[in-house]
């Protein structure tokens, strides 16, 4: 009986998760879509520009992404001494980001032009400050 009960728990508890799992990578999906439309939008991308600048934006999307995790993971990790002390230079962090940045305003622009490649970073940012603030006004009415 009690092992009975315990499998029934395991599984409702497993079915929860994947549950969670599938609504958060909805959302994201979700998130995505509209960050790619508010770019084509705001950029003003011709079919054949957002074609040749979407594989690249993935990949500088993708690297970003790494580069975040690995500024957050650094901060939790508690290792060797020179670990520590790398953790705490988040200026390393952002000035890889910087970098990072630099290089693919070079590669945008090869596809967009100088101008649109350097007004790529200020829309994206528009967009998450869209993003940002209609996730608190959902959290208000709340």
């Amino acid at each position: 009986m009690m092992l009975h009960l315990r499998y029934i728990l395991t599984t409702i508890c497993f079915v929860l998760t994947l549950c969670f799992t599938a609504s958060a990578q909805h959302n994201f999906r979700a998130i995505e879509s509209e960050k790619i439309a508010y770019i084509t939008k705001e950029l003003k991308l011709t079919p054949g520009e957002a074609e040749l600048f979407f594989p690249t934006y993935n990949q500088y999307n993708k690297e970003m992404w790494d580069l975040k995790k690995a500024k957050r993971g650094m901060s939790r990790s508690v290792e060797s001494n020179s670990l520590n002390a790398q953790k705490r230079d988040v200026i390393a962090f952002d000035a890889k980001e910087v970098e990072l940045k630099k290089s693919y305003r070079a590669e945008f622009g090869k596809i967009l032009g100088q101008a649109r490649a350097s007004q790529f970073f200020q829309v994206e940012e528009d967009f998450f400050n869209k993003l940002r603030s209609s996730l608190e006004n959902r959290k208000n009415r709340q």
